[in-house]
């Protein structure tokens, strides 16, 4: 008989997780690391991180948490939040394409704040403890989306199914038990934010993906759940019509479907860019080169358009402008994500001229994947098609580990500092090592951007660096 899920995160261990799971979640530690520290240089980030300090703030007698890459704390609520809202402020972060949405950019932060919360409580939490219940929120977080894809008809944001998960790994770290697990997850699904995914699509703004009320929600729900709060069964979890989500739970792993993006943008878009890239280089193109593009894909990728964005978000969630920044610039990093792009002609030039057709066989088999086909017309009067396609960064396609690490310091180093950044690269490749300490990873996460480096892990410069940015000890705790 399958066992449940509350179940399965109550009892299991770092001892149980394939070799390959392990993997996959040190790959995302650093990956959305990297995330976090260029989130935190963006206006949604600051007034997410302003919000939490100043209206979700700790009590002096109470727990709190620190928040990623900002040097200030809040409830763990309240960091939780901040950290959503930071990661998902920048497009970058992994996913997974049948679930239609994200779970790192909620997940981490979430078990990050209440793991900062046991450690401030004196509480023993190792690396392996960390990484066991982060396993635990990707494999439920996972599973509840994939139910209530199938099972709602509106497209709910990924903080609608994450905060499940979230509540479940968070109650696991706080030692709840079977029952308690169960309140978490019934608490966080029917408290959970079930945002319109094409809402935001439609109309690009600071709610993003849902994360930013997803994390928190799953946050307090446990916190609920501790004091005896019950909440009604999560049916993502525990309905009659959802059982085939749930049969294999703890032998076949949703977590290794997770794909990570090469482009700070919306992975709809990703198949276009790629083909777009693909054609310029094998035809050693230049940009003056193109006079206009069609850009063919499924139904949701052809919603997002965006000749002409006029903000991040508006960029973020575009499909037409990314393209033509590719053709234009050959890239698409850091700088391609500053006001200034947005003014590019060269970019606007060819983003105007480009085509976006919906085609109706990409919308039937972009399910576990996701398809697009790119037609560049030249100024020669040549037209070269690239065929059909998928995105890299698909585990059918995926991103090696160097270019996972090439992609973090892309994005951490101008923030924190190349040595920082290493140092965090390091201790998020070792983790789960026996011994490994944990307090030292999750002071150079909090620290503000630019804080200084530590001179050599394990030195007496890394004391120096725990105590400049310490875990809070408190004595009141229900």
């Amino acid at each position: 008989m399958p066992i449940g899920f509350a179940t399965f995160a109550r009892d299991l261990r770092y001892e149980d997780l394939p070799d390959e799971v392990v993997r996959v979640l040190r790959r995302s530690l650093l990956d959305t690391m990297g995330v976090a520290a260029i989130g935190s240089t963006t206006a949604l980030s600051a007034k997410a991180r302003s919000f939490a300090r100043r209206w979700w703030c700790s009590a002096p007698d109470a727990p709190s948490s620190r928040l990623l890459f900002d040097g200030g704390r809040a409830s763990p609520a309240g960091a939780a939040l901040a950290g959503a809202f930071t990661i998902d402020s920048i497009d970058a972060h992994d996913g997974y394409s049948a679930v239609k949405g994200h779970a790192g950019s909620a997940v981490f932060p979430g078990v990050f704040a209440i793991a900062d919360m046991l450690l401030g409580l004196g509480r023993p939490i190792d690396g392996r403890t960390l990484m066991t219940a982060l396993a635990v929120a990707y494999e439920v977080s996972y599973r509840a989306g994939l139910a209530q894809h199938a099972t709602v008809p509106d497209y709910h944001t990924s903080g609608s199914w994450t905060a499940v998960g979230v509540a479940v790994a968070a109650a696991k770290l706080m030692g709840l038990d079977v029952e308690g697990i169960r309140q978490a997850a019934g608490i966080a699904e029917y408290h959970g934010p079930r945002s319109q995914m094409m809402r935001c699509i439609d109309y690009p703004s600071m709610v993003r993906d849902g994360v930013g009320w997803g994390a928190p929600t799953g946050v307090s729900a446990a916190l609920l759940a501790e004091i005896g709060f019950t909440g009604a069964p999560a049916i993502t979890a525990e309905g009659d019509d959802v059982a085939s989500f749930w049969s294999d739970l703890g032998t076949r792993w949703e977590v290794l479907n997770t794909f990570y993006k090469p482009y700070p943008v919306c992975r709809w878009a990703h198949s276009s860019i790629d083909a777009a890239d693909d054609l310029m280089r094998a035809n050693g193109l230049q940009s003056g080169d193109v006079a206009r593009v069609r850009i063919r894909s499924f139904h949701y990728a052809t919603r997002l358009g965006g000749h002409e964005p006029q903000s991040l978000d508006e960029l973020t969630y575009a499909i037409a402008f990314p393209v033509a920044t590719m053709i234009a610039r050959r890239r698409i990093g850091v700088e391609e994500l500053s006001e200034a792009v947005l003014r590019d002609p060269e970019i606007l030039r060819i983003s105007r001229a480009t085509e976006i057709v919906e085609l109706e066989h990409y919308t039937k088999i972009s399910t576990r994947q996701r398809w697009a086909d790119v037609t560049l017309y030249l100024t020669d009067g040549r037209v070269l098609e690239s065929g059909p396609r998928t995105p890299r960064g698909d585990p059918e396609m995926p991103l090696s580990d160097a270019e996972i690490a090439t992609k973090f310091h892309l994005f951490a180093d101008p923030v924190l500092s190349a040595a920082r950044a290493a140092e965090i690269e390091e201790l998020c490749g070792i983790v789960d090592r026996p011994g490994a300490r944990i307090e030292l990873l999750m002071a150079l996460v909090s620290a503000p951007g630019g804080a200084p480096p530590l001179a050599e892990l394990g030195t007496r410069a890394a004391e120096s660096f725990i105590r400049a940015y310490p875990v809070k000890t408190d004595t009141h705790y229900i």
